[in-house]
């Protein structure tokens, strides 16, 4: 245990210099929001979130979550804490009927978007 007034000036510096090491390093804190989906069509439904601040989009590798009629589903991010997330939903089969920013992120739109902050979305409804 250091008990020196030096050795503990010199443990807070190490500390300080690992705490901008990680700010420079150009990453986010890390952060968590959880999605709430519901999808009031009569047909299954595909979502992708889509990051706006970086090249990120969940669930990644060319998969997509699924929501079948009438399905409410919870979808729990990790994310960079501050970073915009909008989503993307389009009826399975037809990318032509689709919310928010549709298939990979190709549409405007008005409130689709959050921010990665905790918590949760209010539920988002998915209807004809």
């Amino acid at each position: 245990m250091f008990t020196t007034t030096a050795a503990r000036r010199g443990l807070l510096a190490l500390a300080a210099l690992f705490t901008m090491s990680g700010a420079m390093s150009g990453q986010g804190v890390a952060d968590e929001v959880t999605f709430v989906m519901n999808n009031g069509h009569p047909f299954a439904v595909e979502v992708e979130l889509y990051s706006q601040d970086r090249d990120h989009v969940w669930p990644g590798n060319n998969q997509v979550y699924v929501l079948n009629d009438d399905e409410t589903k919870q979808i729990p991010l990790s994310c960079e804490s501050g970073e915009t997330i909008c989503y993307g939903a389009w009826v399975q089969g037809d990318q032509g009927t689709y919310w928010g920013v549709g298939p990979d992120n190709g549409q405007a739109c008005d409130n689709c978007c959050y921010t990665c902050e905790g918590g949760n979305t209010e539920q988002i409804n998915l209807v004809e």
